[in-house]
């Protein structure tokens, strides 16, 4: 078989897309978008770069400097336990990230195997998938996580792996969606007159034309889930309690509020608002300058 005869999808005859995607986004003038950017870099590399650069021990409990103002040695002041609110805010940094992170790609990775699957077999097979799908959406996240954590334990994995059972319906039925837009067009049509397998296609040439909107779209997802991970350790059944969370920072603040030193959970809450307020910001431009590439 002549490789001339080989029909050539659009993903293909576009040279270096991620390229094209950033300079679409930084040479339009945004400086929300800009100070968005830089805050998530920031925090990302606070997180990634926490356990260096802490000043002091995150557990280590000094009763001397309970709800101690901000200071040269503190800078954020300490908790009602006399840790240090900075520490505990960058180490919980880390695991406030990781766990939506892990969440999004859980759930991307399934959504994405599913959706292109019911729209590529079609019939009893695209019933059954979207069915289940919809069932998925009756069942509450965080109802879900709780019955996880009762099941097995707190801990960071119950959590996860029930958020992302919950998020997997919102990416397969984007990535079905997009996957029968894509079988319409008469390049998908060649390749399977030619004898290509159908793996084959949907990993060479179907997946690459849909994955940018579906990545841009679940990134939306991270927010969500950091909310709803920070709702379970608020909550008592994320983290155990010596593991800094910022969920769990709020949680312990309380006390402190009614002693009129609101700081230590005052500091998590605008942290989690702040990352999630961003985040949406960063990847709705993205989805929205993907979808106009599109």
């Amino acid at each position: 078989m002549s490789t001339d005869a080989v029909p050539r999808s659009p993903a293909l005859r576009t040279a270096l897309p991620h390229r094209r995607l950033l300079r679409c986004l930084t040479t339009r003038n945004n400086a929300l978008f800009s100070l968005c950017t830089a805050f998530l870099v920031t925090v990302i590399l606070a997180a990634f770069l926490a356990p260096w650069i802490v000043p002091h021990d995150p557990n280590s409990i000094d009763f001397s400097t309970a709800l101690a103002d901000p200071s040269p040695d503190r800078l954020l002041g300490g908790d009602i336990s006399g840790r240090d609110t900075l520490s505990r805010l960058l180490i919980g940094a880390r695991t406030s990230l990781l766990g939506p992170l892990f969440v999004v790609v859980l759930s991307t990775a399934a959504g994405l195997l599913i959706g292109v699957t019911a729209a590529w077999r079609g019939g009893i097979v695209d019933t059954l998938l979207s069915r289940s799908s919809e069932l998925l959406l009756a069942f509450p996240g965080l109802l879900l996580a709780m019955l996880l954590v009762a099941l097995y334990g707190r801990g960071l994995l119950a959590p996860v792996l029930a958020l992302s059972l919950a998020y997997i319906p919102y990416v397969s039925r984007l990535a079905r969606s997009l996957a029968l837009s894509e079988m319409n067009k008469p390049y998908l049509a060649a390749y399977t007159i030619q004898g290509f397998s159908g793996w084959w296609v949907c990993l060479r040439h179907l997946l690459p034309n849909i994955i940018a909107v579906v990545l841009a779209q679940s990134a939306v997802n991270f927010g969500y889930a950091l909310l709803d991970l920070a709702a379970l350790s608020y909550l008592g059944l994320g983290t155990p309690p010596l593991e800094p969370d910022w969920g769990t920072m709020v949680n312990e603040g309380q006390t402190a509020i009614l002693q009129s030193a609101p700081l230590s959970a005052a500091v998590p809450c605008l942290a989690i608002v702040l990352t999630v307020v961003t985040f949406n910001v960063v990847t709705e431009r993205v989805a929205d300058t993907v979808a106009r590439r599109s």
